[in-house]
């Protein structure tokens, strides 16, 4: 099963990112720039639907279906381990380091 097959049959899915693992690599804004950025920090953080950075601990955003592939891509390649992609109906993780 496709990684879009695979969201569609559970529904919507958002992505968070730990900023206590994130080791400012930025492989995910290479990935998915619309839906990652890295800050002055150096760490990386998750965007808005307006484009702005969220910087709250845990901010979550959602993930465009056309850009879910991208975005899963960041979560596997991730060397901090620390991007995570979880369904928003029952918060499970489906891709990133703690999915099942």
């Amino acid at each position: 099963m496709s990684v879009q097959q695979e969201a569609r049959g559970d529904g919507a899915l958002e992505v968070w990112i730990d900023q206590d693992l994130c080791t400012g690599d930025g492989i995910c804004a290479q990935y998915a720039p619309e839906v990652f950025e890295l800050d002055i920090d150096g760490l990386a953080y998750v965007k808005g639907a307006d484009d702005e950075l969220l910087q709250a601990k845990g901010a979550v955003t959602a993930v465009p279906l056309p850009l879910l592939t991208d975005v899963v891509d960041s979560a596997r390649e991730c060397p901090g381990e620390c991007i995570h992609v979880r369904r928003v109906s029952d918060r499970v993780e489906v891709y990133g380091p703690d999915a099942e």
